[in-house]
């Protein structure tokens, strides 16, 4: 997919500036041809001859070289590229690119380019897990930019964890990937344009300031949802109940606590394309809360709480006249009779599909990383194998999709 492609290669200023002499071979050997930046910074890392050697090109680093900018040169480069690839692309990189900087020939280039643009961060993992860096990410997604990686290993600085540039046989997998299709860098994302509303995690109902009810969600298969739609360009709204997850990039995140806060948070978001009601909302809470901390008092007696049911959220969403979502999606979390409960609750909540799947605590769904799910629907059952939630989160996006390419739902 990359025979006769033009690469332009931007290489930043960190330590994983040394993988580009291997991305440079990878992708020569795949008949594409490879154009090089470098910031100052990466000369600390690399040098120009290196990359020239291997490239076979000039290496370009200086904004107002006189013979290149007589035919505007940052310009030129931008368009004779198919594709430019910021690799590794640094915290200070990501930065000035999402906030539109051009103050050197890379980022000049990168605001002048009309073409597909992918980007390999790399950096240290706190800097990766920042909230500055997790913005700048969800812009640059937002304004169409791909990302390939990063991994998760161990850094150059001793830490452990996501951050490491991702391999450049992974890069050279990516760009063949973006570059395979014709319409690369113009085709607009699937839900460009589109509002889905995603519920996720588990509610909290106090009981005292201390204690409350709950259940052991953790919110990954609702925010793997939403990073899958932010992925195929959807507007992301996530109500999300107590979890430690990261926000998806992309995606807005409402923090609750209660299934009162959440239909709440939910019904000051609508109008919306898609609602998904993933998060596991706590059936009652107690009648009331009390004051303060309950304690023993030595009597051996056991206080009773009286409990109320809570609102239910997916009912509630699907029967509004107002507001509706034109797709309603619900999950049903059941530990016996699986499809069966849920046809029974697709046919009673009025929503148009339901997700169930299997939360037996033999299962390990609950917490876990994976799950198997059967999409019902009016149509039928759908059984899914067992998947990574990021997999059902991609396939039930696809589905999604597929019901917007029918014009089933507007």
């Amino acid at each position: 997919m990359l025979a006769g492609k033009r690469i332009l290669l931007i290489v930043g200023g960190g330590i994983a500036a040394y993988k580009c002499l291997e991305l440079i071979r990878r992708l020569r050997e795949r008949e594409a041809s490879v154009r090089v930046i470098m910031t100052e910074a990466a000369k600390n890392f690399v040098t120009p001859l290196s990359l020239a050697s291997l490239s076979g090109d000039k290496v370009y680093d200086d904004m107002f070289d006189l013979t290149d900018e007589t035919e505007i040169g940052h310009i030129q480069l931008s368009r004779d590229a198919d594709i430019l690839m910021v690799a590794p692309a640094t915290a200070d990189l990501m930065a000035k690119m999402a906030a539109g900087q051009c103050s050197d020939l890379a980022t000049t280039c990168l605001l002048a380019t009309d073409k597909p643009v992918m980007i390999a961060p790399a950096m240290n993992v706190r800097m990766w897990e920042h909230a500055a860096t997790r913005r700048n990410l969800a812009t640059l997604r937002a304004d169409g930019v791909h990302v390939v990686g990063p991994n998760e290993g161990d850094m150059a600085c001793g830490e452990y964890g996501p951050g490491r540039m991702a391999e450049p046989g992974e890069i050279a997998d990516a760009l063949s990937e973006v570059l395979g299709s014709p319409l690369a860098g113009l085709e607009s994302p699937r839900l460009e344009g589109k509002t889905i509303l995603i519920t996720a995690g588990p509610t909290h109902e106090p009981i005292d300031p201390v204690r409350y009810i709950a259940n052991r969600s953790s919110g990954k298969q609702g925010y793997a949802i939403g990073a899958e739609a932010a992925k195929l360009g959807a507007r992301v709204i996530i109500v999300s109940g107590p979890t430690r997850l990261m926000p998806p990039p992309g995606a807005e995140v409402i923090p609750v606590e209660t299934a009162d806060e959440m239909l709440q948070a939910v019904k000051d978001e609508l109008p919306v394309d898609v609602g998904v009601f993933a998060a596991a909302v706590s059936d009652w809470r107690t009648a009331s809360q009390a004051d303060q901390k309950m304690k023993k008092d030595g009597s051996g007696k056991v206080p009773s709480l009286e409990l109320t049911e809570n609102p239910d959220i997916l009912a509630t969403i699907a029967s509004s006249k107002k507001d509706r979502p034109g797709l309603v999606i619900g999950f049903a979390a059941e530990t016996e009779n699986v499809i069966q409960n849920a046809q029974k609750k697709l046919e009673k909540k009025g929503c148009d599909w339901v997700v169930a799947n299997d939360v037996s605590p033999d299962t390990g769904v609950m917490g876990g990383d994976e799950n198997t799910v059967h999409l019902v629907t009016s149509n039928g059952v759908e059984d899914w194998p067992l998947m990574d939630k990021s997999d059902v989160a991609a396939r039930l996006m696809e589905r999604v999709c597929d019901e917007l390419d029918e014009g089933v739902w507007t």
